[in-house]
């Protein structure tokens, strides 16, 4: 078969968009790849690994073995021959359950393994809070009640006070609960007192409802893969994308 010439010639191809990339380790139980995307611009791309699988529920046993230091350290080594610029280990509860001390261990072992810079969803959390001069917050997770004050603990810590929570309490498939019930959980645990609301955990979805959130009680509505998201893509000189969510105006 002969191939005739087009009649018309092709249009010059667009030169591709450089990329910046970001490095993200996230727990074996991680669900939310395409969430974690929605912020992030087209000349940024992400690249992640997992934790190796441990046959635990989203529990504090859990949360303790994910918050280890040399696990986190080596998951790191595993993105660093794309050679991004900064790289985050997207968990709450495996950031907080160390305090303030266990936080500041992982992003030293990233660092130590050979991340440029690094940063992870508590950190970026208590980063955030202080961008937007926040000290009074009420909580929302899928947790169990030991977690769930694990959290509390870890933000009065760091000179943040809960001044209201609620926990789901559940131990996996956090990622399946649907947005009609976070949305109730925050609307029910707002109070004048709390001066913004987070929610917690990586694997809870939440992208579609931070802007309706913050325009229905009026203040800024947190998540774990917003600050995150906005944490690592600063430290690479980039802006997250997410319409009507206070954090990124």
């Amino acid at each position: 078969m002969t191939l005739r010439p087009p009649t018309h010639p092709l249009p010059a191809p667009t030169p591709p968009l450089l990329q910046t990339g970001i490095g993200v380790v996230a727990p074996y139980d991680f669900a939310l790849d395409r969430e974690l995307w929605r912020w992030v611009p087209d000349d940024v791309t992400l690249h992640l690994t997992r934790t190796p699988y441990a046959p635990l529920a989203a529990t504090l046993e859990m949360a303790v073995h994910i918050s280890d230091p040399e696990l986190i350290a080596r998951a790191t080594a595993d993105v660093l021959p794309v050679a991004p610029l900064a790289v985050a280990y997207a968990c709450t509860s495996g950031s907080f359950v160390g305090g303030l001390t266990g936080e500041a261990a992982l992003v030293d072992a990233m660092v130590a393994a050979g991340a440029p810079t690094a940063v992870t969803t508590s950190g970026a959390l208590l980063l955030a809070l202080r961008h937007l001069g926040i000290s009074r917050v009420a909580t929302v997770t899928p947790y169990t009640d030991d977690l769930t004050a694990g959290l509390t603990a870890f933000l009065g810590e760091a000179g943040v006070e809960v001044v209201a929570t609620a926990g789901l309490g559940l131990i996996a498939q956090i990622w399946t609960v649907p947005y009609e019930a976070t949305i109730e959980l925050v609307r029910s645990i707002d109070t004048s007192a709390a001066d913004a609301v987070f929610i917690s955990c990586t694997n809870l979805p939440t992208y579609d409802v931070i802007a309706g959130l913050e325009a229905m009680i009026g203040k800024p509505v947190l998540t774990a893969n917003q600050v995150t998201m906005w944490s690592a893509l600063s430290l690479a000189g980039h802006p997250a994308i997410g319409p009507g969510q206070h954090l990124l105006a």
